[in-house]
């Protein structure tokens, strides 16, 4: 046995905690529940299991209990009940030995507003025990570039806007390898530009091995960048896997471009269409449960002028609404 497989026992051992499992996940819970006092319940019986070597998108409107849960997974808080276990090992009980593993971003970053965004750095590299203090401010270079700070990087952190006080906060948790890296929100604040760029560099730390947890009320960010996702809705988990299955079992809307939208409409009520919706040159709606050529045939025998015809594929948004029977609050 190596002196890391030493070191990490020896930890474990002095926790008082057994060793780690499930080496093919790196959270997985089991029955997971918050409740406060005055009995709101934030998270009801969560069963999550997130793939080593994902990008997870942990989906939900604001008030979901995704915050709650990412808490009691980092060892925040306290679950009520039920077990969670980060990077093989139980928490909150084995704190000390998996969370220097991990990087956080969680309800926006913690920052000292009269120091530079770098000096705000070289404090948080300090305060790890594990941190070689002669490579620092190499580390601290190298996170701000990063995440594109480093122009930014002598200004005081109470004169940076709020997206720029989250890539700070993403530059804190890149300071050292992480083997998850979790993410609340990352992109709160952030102009199109600055979006992207977060999108990029999650998949630069997920090619580099890095399993990032990421939590989102944007459908879009998700579907963008994530090869995993869990759907949460007023505490309960509704579903979890692979984006483009998630996807693929919501049905696809029919869409037909004529310049008759008007007739076009008309008919496909009558053939049972539902959530019938008129653009300039197309309608849109929720296929009958009846052949597509029929749908097809009724518009040309009605004289519709039919341009294109066909059913979309269905985006990770027609998957929430057919799982809540209700749209999804983007704007949080």
């Amino acid at each position: 046995m190596d002196d890391d497989d030493d070191e990490g026992g020896s930890a474990e051992a002095a926790l008082g905690v057994p060793g780690p499992v499930g080496g093919d996940t790196v959270i997985h819970t089991r029955a997971l529940t918050k409740r406060y006092r005055g009995g709101q319940l934030a998270v009801d019986g969560l069963d999550l299991a997130v793939p080593a070597g994902s990008v997870f998108g942990f989906l939900g409107p604001n008030g979901s209990g995704k915050t709650t849960t990412i808490r009691m997974l980092m060892g925040l808080i306290e679950p009520t009940s039920g077990t969670a276990r980060v990077l093989g090992h139980p928490m909150p009980r084995a704190s000390r030995a998996v969370l220097p593993d991990v990087g956080a971003l969680i309800e926006g970053p913690a920052l000292y507003g009269f120091l530079s965004g770098r000096d705000n750095l070289l404090r948080y590299d300090a305060a790890d025990p594990t941190a070689d203090p002669r490579t620092r401010r190499a580390r601290v270079s190298e996170a701000l570039e990063r995440v594109g700070l480093t122009a930014a990087a002598a200004k005081k952190a109470r004169a940076y806007s709020l997206g720029m006080k989250q890539r700070l906060g993403l530059a804190a948790a890149l300071l050292q390898p992480r083997r998850l890296l979790v993410l609340d929100e990352p992109t709160n604040g952030l102009d199109p530009q600055g979006m992207r760029e977060i999108r990029v560099l999650v998949r630069e730390l997920a090619a580099e091995g890095t399993t990032v947890f990421l939590s989102s009320h944007l459908l879009d960010e998700i579907e963008q960048v994530c090869t995993h996702a869990a759907v949460m809705a007023r505490g309960r988990l509704l579903t979890q896997g692979p984006v483009a299955d998630l996807a693929a079992r919501a049905r696809g809307r029919l869409a037909v471009t004529t310049p008759d939208t008007a007739d076009a409409a008309r008919v496909l009520k009558e053939q049972g269409v539902a959530d019938v919706v008129v653009t300039e040159d197309r309608v849109t709606g929720e296929p009958a449960d009846r052949e597509l050529s029929g749908l097809n045939a009724a518009l040309v025998t009605a004289g519709v002028r039919v341009r294109g015809f066909g059913v979309e594929r269905a985006s990770l948004e027609d998957a929430f609404v057919a799982l809540t029977g209700e749209g999804f609050d983007v704007a949080g």
